[in-house]
């Protein structure tokens, strides 16, 4: 360029200070080679950072302080409102003046981008102006050599411990050089701003990105900030600090928002660049050397630092950056903080307007009027629809007053409802509000002092409005008044065009002028003028007050009126509507409007009754008959099926009903739509019935008011009382929301379940809505847990949404936070701020019945905490006004009970501090916390006392703590009375800490509504509250959904029987106790098997006869280790298993059973050893001469060998020889040993009965099989003194034909099962199988029997048994045992009958004969001879290891037996359904333990043959070679033994067999007798013992096979026995009514006899009183009524308890738990069972219809559903 002749060039030096050169050679050359003539330093108007100030000390220090003389300051500006403050901005600032008065006073003011052609000529002219000041005198060369060595100095002087000087990299240092022709150089030195040559939109651009990078969002993509990820619960939720770091202002600016805390405008942040660096006071080393002057002019000042972010540019960059969701939900939240809303809002990279219309669309604003009649009117509208005044305000140029302030002075004087200058946190670094129009209504309150009488928008456009034309040309044509704010009104003014247009309008216009002092004054008619300058700002607004009244009244009167509606800014040209440009949202308002179209024409009241007629009357017709059906006392079975019958016909209406359009349109969409367009749908759809409602709503809600006033005034008018219930009946009709809806769709699913078939017009199977219902709850909606128009809970719809859910999510774990409190005291509000919840919170749409929703949590808080989601349940207030006369008190208790009863932390919400109120609700409270302690659930509760009107520390809270807690006790005590429980304080109901679990809450609103925002202590409030829960909460597992749902479905089952207490059963705590169980299970099995393996040892020890004796103390010791690691495992699982809170209570009984399962096992370990040391001298006598015998034969026929050895190689001699040889050896031994004879039990028996008194001749030909008996009546005799007389006799022999022979049947049956288990054990004691049988056994057996039923009879209350029943017993018991010691006897014959065992022998002992007749070695021979001596001992080992591993794998494999008790019990009904076996269920239901046993057989013997090859056949393999290795790793000691001590081979033979004496049953004596001459090769004899071991081996395995593996195994050691023994050792008590058997797993177990599910009476033969019909009833129907039994006396059913025995011992839950399993079984054997007890089935017609409809796969699926 060229100026005044010279030519001047700029040079931009961009980043000199960061350079990698030499700073010192680079800046000497600059100087060197130019004559500079100006240093330009550029600072950003009102911005003058640290930076900015260290770069002039940067000038300074490289440049030295006569540099100063040479530096022009330039001021950019990005408003003309900026550029006119200067003056002011300088008075001010003092940095600015010194700044400016360091470089004498020279600055200049021009635009940001420096494209103004008159302010860069100024420029220029201003630095030839200094050129000229300073006599053309340049900076040289000389005065930086200067400076140079200055600094060169002080570095010296400083120890070398200044550091160098670090500019951040946002820092922008640009050199620009001008270079005319005498070499002149003009240097910009530019801080934080523009160089010359930039242009305005990258500036901006820059600024903007930077501002989005320093607040860690990415401006491109506009879904980063997600409501569904804001909502989830992260560490920000429970703690957010300020000040806080830049980074987390966003988080912590929307927890803030959500909890509606006006105070997120005002977040102060912590400073997180480079700290002040500046020189230290022991710089020098030499004190004396102090110099302030000089010292103040090196010190370094602080680095770089940039200012706070704009609060605004906080809420505008998460607006920018937010999805539609979260937009609208910020929106909402700062529309409840009463904060000003963006109308339209520029983007801040493109500049295009949007009008967020979809973020109004949740606002409902309410005020209040007065009428003609001077009646105030209350009305409620969305703010989007309502139709207001509108004043819009703006400015032309810059002004010295805040017009947002004086906005908010007319609006709320008390509230910064616009953010403007003076706010906390204001700077002039605010980059995203210009242009940005805020909207925010003043909303009247029916009151004298309202400043304005209606509700008025008010529209404020920030920044000069004369850059902003579109803005103010829609604001200005939509606008009811005009105000607009300038310095003056002149002609010349820029603006000047504008306000003579405005003026020009017809509309009024209100001219506020800043340089003006004048009051105001009406220029022409609806034009205003008021003077602002130097007047006082109450005055001022007084007046402007006035001037809008009067211009709105003016204009109402004339046709120029002006009414704003703000939907009708989308009508608009210039700008882009959010719901039209996303096509999801415009797609699902369509959809949504179209589904609105439905309802149109229709009256309000009648809409539910047409769209929604499956809630209606029918569904409360079928809630009504179900708790009558539920609570009636069930005596009369025509009542209870008639019942049962409307019921269905209930439900067949329901499912005969149309389904409406409204609703097949709803399913219809969310069925087809995708999931983006989804939660669009939902959203409009809730809006449009909100708006479609809210009006009438608003009227009858005025009309009921009204009315409850006179009925309060004149308490006697009954008139008025109708009116008010028809009133509250017209509300609850016209209330309509997405609830209702979705209520609907459940209505029809359960009526379609009920009869099982699709709904006709349905537009999908009814199956697939419960889906959808998940769906919607995993978006974020509430699903409604209990229908409060109809005060039930729809479980089968809330199970099958659950199951849903489960199949969605998974089984995750939740915590359930529930709230109790009375009607309208902010229980929905609190949460919706605790966690940014949707509950529906005003007057006209109070939350009925009870709502749940689910809360996500961030994955770090899953791992913090240990469950996946908080489900929230929000409850209908207690004691509602509008359902007064039809909730009870006692439905309050059911709906508190309910909620306790769910919640793992209750909230109980009390509004106000009225004794009254609070008395109410703690009784209600305390009776709920009562009826949970008794059914042993704990869950945890706080109070939070909302509305104190003074919270303070100290004595007022600790005076309100104690008297609650007196209030608490005082409750406590009177619930105990109708609990009948224990209880003096309500500690003693809950662990609670009145310090810790009591809050107490501010006052909502800070002021009076309707304009009167949320109170900031609330928020604080919320916040402790939160944090206090997140305590809470980590100490809970929380609940699985599958829990949950199975608490839902008892709670509500327990709650409709009325007796709670009676009624409940805990679902959780019976599948944690089973768990338990299977755990109990693993923990004895493990101590069972390894005592199984020590037993083996021992058994082969006493054999081997290398012990003689047997103690307790030595079989503890050696359990010892496996001990320790089952205690070890029962203690981790106590306490680290999710549900140790629950376990906690069985805890010690275990332990205790563990310890005397432990004893038990040691016990009978030790007496069926110490049994074998008794018998063992015996069966050495018997041992002893087998082994005599074969021994003796092997000498012979080594005698006979010698004879022909000639003959070795002719195999036809030896054969012939060797078989006469045998056949004389055998005959011989034959001879001298008696032969074991046959035996005949039978007989033995017949023998011993004839011997009995009292019993005739051939009596057994009479007796009668006593284990297929049906009743034992007839061996019932009554004693003749027990005092009863004829009448009582009448009466019992016709009770016995209903419930009094039950019982009696029930213990004698108990009796012989366990006579019969008893004796089975004693046959088995007696080991036939090794010691042979004794006809004395069958003697002990009967005196053991006959001892038992005497001992019986003895503690009998009125009844003997008749000869006939011993006698049958015994032989029935006889009968039942011959087949085992015929069997075991047989074993014993094949074992010790000469005949037998030799003729086994026979092969093996020809082949060592054969050996001898070729000459072997005396130590082959020998070696063979072991060998097959160890054939048999092997054979036993590998199958009894075999037998105990696949034990082993089939307790853990086998489905069936791998878990507790009520696993299996279901395993064996599955089985019995399947094989559709009439006499397996009559043994199944009499003789439950036989059963089982034959079960396990079948199992075990399935599970062997299925898996033989894969499984059995390996272990025995792996076993065999196992023994193998020990066998031959012991012939090898004992070589390496005698070789070392030269010993012989008796020493070879003792040492071996010792070796294996833990192993096998094999020892030295079993080769006594035997010549062991010549053996003296030990190396030899090692060698062909391992060749012939493989022989033996192979043979083994060869034989191996399903046949022959149980064959061979003694029965104790097969399998099935095995689980036999272990499985059986559980409880055998069977229900005194019905004879299910108590399914715990332990026997003699801690608590209450119970079954997962009970079976039909009748199935034991028990008949209705003085009938022969058979029972019908299921136990737990029976003891819900008033039905009675007979067990001596009669007692009523539902208090079978106090008949005491077994009766007092069972726990049977009163419901209508009818599984249809038993009900398939009475319809598939209805006629032989009819035969089987000679008795038909009462009502079998009314019973059968609704019992046939099941399946057999119905039948065993619904198995599943119980266990």
């Amino acid at each position: 360029m060229k100026k005044s002749g010279h030519h001047i060039s700029v040079i931009n030096l961009i980043g000199i200070h960061e350079t990698t050169l030499d700073l010192d050679s680079l800046t000497a050359q600059l100087v060197n080679e130019n004559e500079i003539i100006a240093f330009v330093f550029v600072v950003r108007l009102g911005h003058l950072t640290d930076a900015d100030k260290m770069g002039i000390e940067w000038l300074q220090r490289v440049f030295g302080d006569r540099v100063l003389q040479f530096v022009m300051i330039i001021f950019t500006y990005e408003s003309q409102e900026e550029s006119d403050s200067i003056i002011d901005d300088l008075k001010k600032n003092s940095a600015l003046e010194r700044l400016i008065e360091k470089c004498g006073g020279r600055y200049h003011t021009c635009s940001k981008n420096m494209s103004s052609q008159p302010e860069m000529k100024d420029l220029m002219n201003r630095i030839e102006q200094l050129f000229i000041e300073n006599k053309q005198q340049r900076y040289t060369s000389q005065m930086y050599n200067t400076a140079l060595r200055e600094r060169g100095t002080l570095q010296n002087r400083t120890c070398q411990r200044d550091q160098p000087i670090i500019i951040g990299k946002n820092t922008d240092y640009t050199l620009t050089t001008e270079r005319r022709e005498t070499q002149a150089i003009v240097e910009k030195f530019s801080i934080g701003g523009s160089s010359l040559d930039e242009n305005n939109g990258n500036g901006g651009r820059q600024e903007t990105d930077n501002l989005f990078h320093r607040l860690h969002l990415d401006k491109r993509d506009h879904s980063k900030l997600r409501a569904i990820d804001v909502l989830q619960l992260s560490k920000h939720s429970f703690q957010f600090h300020e000040p806080c770091a830049e980074k987390d202002l966003i988080q912590t600016f929307l927890q803030k928002v959500l909890m509606m805390n006006y105070r997120a405008r005002y977040i102060k942040t912590i400073e997180t660049q480079h700290e002040e660096q500046q020189t230290n006071n022991d710089f020098f080393e030499d004190e004396s050397d102090l110099d302030i002057f000089q010292d103040a002019s090196l010190t370094l000042k602080e680095t770089n630092r940039s200012d706070d972010v704009h609060p605004m540019d906080v809420q505008m960059a998460v607006f920018h950056c937010a999805d539609s969701f979260l937009k609208q939900l910020i929106v909402t939240k700062l529309s409840q903080c009463q904060y000003a809303l963006p109308l339209l809002v520029p983007d801040p990279f493109t500049q295009e307007i949007e009008f967020p219309l979809w973020t109004f669309r949740q606002i409902n604003k309410s005020w209040k009027i007065k009428n003609t009649n001077n009646e105030i009117i209350s009305k409620i509208q969305p703010v989007w629809k309502a139709k207001t005044p509108m004043v819009s305000v703006f400015r032309f140029d810059s002004v010295s007053s805040s017009k947002s302030q004086l906005i908010n002075s007319l609006i709320n004087e008390k509230h910064n409802t616009f953010f403007h200058r003076n706010c906390p946190g204001s700077s002039k670094t605010r980059l995203l509000m210009d242009g940005v129009v805020e909207i925010a209504w003043y909303c009247p309150s029916g009151k004298d002092t309202d400043k304005f009488t209606q509700c008025i928008a008010f529209c404020n456009l920030h920044g000069d409005a004369g850059d902003h034309k579109t803005q103010l040309q829609i604001l200005t044509e939509m606008a009811s008044v005009n105000v607009v704010i300038l310095p003056r009104l002149d002609k010349n003014d820029k603006s000047a065009a504008h306000i003579q247009n405005l003026y020009k309008d017809r509309k009024p216009l209100i001219c506020l002028l800043t340089e003006e002092e004048s009051r105001v004054s009406e220029m022409r008619k609806g034009k205003y003028k008021i003077g602002l300058n130097k007047r006082n700002q109450s005055a001022a607004s007084e007046e402007l007050v006035k001037a809008i009244n009067k211009s709105l009244s003016s204009s109402s009167e004339s046709s120029s009126s002006s009414i704003f509606r703000l939907e009708d800014v989308s009508k608009q040209s210039g700008i882009r509507v959010d719901e039209e440009h996303d096509d999801y949202c415009r797609k699902g308002k369509e959809a949504a409007q179209q589904m609105m179209g439905l309802l149109k024409d229709k009256k309000l009241t009648e809409i539910k009754e047409l769209c929604l007629p499956c809630q209606g009357k029918l569904w409360h017709q079928w809630c009504a008959k179900n708790k009558e059906l539920h609570r009636s006392q069930g005596n009369e079975i025509d009542m209870e099926i008639k019942q049962k019958d409307e019921m269905k016909k209930i439900r067949k209406d329901q499912h005969m009903l149309d389904i409406s359009e409204f609703i097949k349109f709803f399913i219809t969409e969310m069925k087809s739509q995708s999931q983006n367009k989804k939660p669009f749908f939902l959203k409009w759809l809730a809006i449009l019935l909100d708006e479609y409602t809210s009006a009438d709503l608003s009227k009858l809600h005025y009309k009921y008011d009204e009315k409850w006033s006179k009925v309060r005034a004149e308490q006697q008018m009954t008139s008025e009382h109708a009116e008010l219930d028809r009133i509250s009946k017209e509300l609850q009709a016209a209330t309509f929301g997405l609830e209702h809806i979705l209520r609907e769709i459940g209505q029809i699913y359960e009526s379609c379940k009920s009869v099982n078939k699709n709904k006709e017009g349905l537009p999908c199977d009814f199956s697939s809505l419960p889906s959808l219902a998940a769906e919607m709850m995993i978006s974020g909606f509430p699903l409604e847990l209990m229908d409060g128009d109809a005060a039930h809970v729809p479980v089968v719809w809330v199970t099958a949404v659950l199951d849903q859910l489960i199949q969605k999510l998974g089984d995750q774990r939740v915590f359930v936070l529930s709230v109790l409190g009375i009607q309208s005291s902010g229980k929905s509000t609190m949460l919706n701020a605790m966690f940014g919840l949707q509950f529906a919170v005003s007057a006209g749409r109070c939350t009925r019945g009870a709502f749940m929703q689910l809360v996500r949590m961030s994955e770090e808080m899953k791992k913090q905490l240990k469950f996946d989601y908080i489900l929230v349940v929000d409850t209908e207030g207690l004691r509602a006004l509008e359902l007064a006369g039809r909730l009870t008190r006692h439905q309050d208790n059911e709906m508190a009970t309910f909620v306790v009863g769910l919640g793992s932390l209750t909230l109980i919400n009390i509004f106000g501090e009225s004794p009254s109120e609070l008395q109410e609700i703690l009784q209600i409270v305390v009776q709920a916390f009562m009826r949970m302690k008794k059914v042993n659930m704990s869950p945890s509760c706080m109070f939070v006392h909302q509305n104190v009107s003074e919270v303070t520390a100290g004595e007022k809270n600790m005076d309100g703590r104690r008297r609650l807690q007196e209030t608490l006790d005082e409750m406590t005590k009177l619930a105990a009375k109708d609990e009948v429980c224990d209880a003096e304080c309500f500690n003693d109901v809950i662990t609670f800490d009145i310090q810790k679990d009591v809050k107490y809450f501010a006052q909502l609103w800070e002021g009076s509504p309707p304009m009167a925002p949320p109170n900031p202590s609330y928020c604080e409030n919320i916040q402790e509250l939160k944090t206090t829960f997140f305590s809470h909460a980590s100490k809970s597992e929380g609940l699985t959904l599958t829990h949950l749902k199975s608490r839902i479905n008892d709670l509500w089952e327990a709650l409709l029987n009325e007796r709670f207490v009676f009624s409940f059963r805990n679902a959780l705590e019976i599948a944690t106790y089973r768990k338990l169980e299977t755990e109990y299970s693993k923990w004895s099995w493990s101590l069972r098997r390894t005592m199984l393996d020590i037993e083996n040892k021992l058994h082969n020890n006493i054999e081997n006869e290398t012990i003689n004796e047997i103690s307790e103390s030595d079989l503890q010791g050696n359990l010892k280790v496996k001990s320790r690691e089952v205690e070890k495992s029962m203690s981790e699982f106590f306490e680290k298993d999710k549900d140790k809170d629950i376990l906690i209570q069985w805890k010690t009984s275990f332990q205790i059973k563990i310890k005397e399962l432990k004893e038990n096992i040691v016990r009978e370990t030790a007496r069926k050893l110490s049994e074998i040391l008794q018998q063992q001298d015996m069966k050495k006598k018997i041992d002893a001469q087998r082994t005599r015998h074969e021994n003796t034969l092997l000498e012979k026929s080594k005698e006979l060998a010698i004879k022909l050895k000639d003959k070795a190689n002719d195999e036809t001699i030896l054969k012939k020889e060797f078989d006469t040889f045998w056949k004389e050896c055998v005959n011989k031994i034959t001879t001298e040993t008696p032969p074991i004879k046959d035996i005949d039990v039978i007989k033995d028996m017949k023998q011993l009965i004839s011997n009995y008194e009292s019993v005739p001749v051939n009596a057994w030909k009479k007796s009668k099989d006593i284990f297929s008996m049906r009743h034992y009546s007839d061996y019932v005799q009554l004693k003749k003194s027990s005092g009863i007389t004829k009448h009582v006799k009448d009466t019992f022999k016709s009770a016995k034909l209903k419930f009094a022979y039950v019982e009696i049947d029930n213990q004698i049956r108990t009796l012989v099962n366990d006579i019969a288990e008893q004796a089975d054990k004693r046959i088995k004691s007696y080991n036939i199988a090794k010691m042979g049988y004794n006809k004395t056994y069958i003697q002990e057996l009967s005196d053991y029997i006959k001892a038992r039923v005497v001992d019986y009879e003895q503690g009998a209350k009125n009844y003997v048994f008749t000869n006939e029943f011993l006698m049958d017993l015994v032989i029935s018991i006889c009968k039942r045992e011959n087949k085992v010691i015929i069997d075991q006897h047989r074993r014993y014959r094949q074992a010790n009958d000469p005949v037998f065992h030799f003729e086994k022998k026979s092969k093996d002992y020809y082949s060592i004969f054969q050996k001898y007749c070729q000459g072997a070695t005396s130590a082959a021979i020998f070696a063979e001879i072991i060998c097959q001596k160890l054939k048999e001992p092997i054979q036993k080992s590998v199958y009894k290891d075999t037998a105990r591993d696949l034990t082993n794998e089939i307790q853990i494999n086998c489905e069936s037996l791998n878990g507790n008790r009520c696993k299996l019990e279901k395993h064996i009904l599955k089985t019995l359904a399947e094989q559709e076996d009439f006499d397996k269920y009559i043994n199944y239901i009499y003789n439950p333990r036989d059963h089982l046993k034959s079960f396990l057989r079948d199992e075990v013997s399935q599970y062997i043959t299925e898996n033989f090859q894969e499984s059995v056949r390996p272990k025995m393999k792996e076993n065999i070679e196992l023994l193998q290795q020990k066998i031959m790793e012991a012939a090898h000691s004992a070589t390496t033994l005698v070789n070392a001590t030269s010993g012989d081979v008796q020493k070879w033979l003792n040492h071996f067999t010792l070796q294996l004496s833990d192993v096998l049953i094999f020892s030295a004596k079993d080769l006594s007798g035997l010549s062991h001459d010549g053996v003296d090769n030990f190396k030899l004899l090692e060698d062909v013992i391992s060749e012939e071991l493989g022989s033996v081996s192979s043979e083994v395995q060869r034989k191996f096979s399903t046949d022959t593996f149980p064959e061979n195994l003694e029965q104790m050691d097969r399998p099935d026995e095995i689980l036999i023994d272990h499985l059986c050792q559980c409880c055998w008590v069977q229900c005194p009514f019905c004879a299910a058997t108590c399914t715990n797993t332990i026997e003699n177990h801690p608590g209450d006899h119970s079954v997962p599910f009970h079976r039909v009476d009748g199935l034991t033969g028990s008949c209705y009183d003085e009938t022969e019909c058979l029972g019908a009833d299921f136990c737990t129907n029976l003891v819900r009524t008033a039905k009675m039994f007979y067990t001596g006396q009669w007692f009523l059913c539902r208090e079978y308890r106090k008949a005491g025995n077994v009766y007092a011992e069972w726990s049977i839950t009163p419901d209508f738990s009818e599984l249809p399993y038993w009900k398939w079984f009475v319809c598939r054997f209805q006629e032989d069972l009819e035969e089987y007890f000679g008795k038909k089935f009462d009502r079998w017609q009314e019973i059968s219809n609704g019992w046939s409809q099941y399946s057999k796969e119905q039948a065993i699926n619904s198995l599943d559903e119980y266990i």
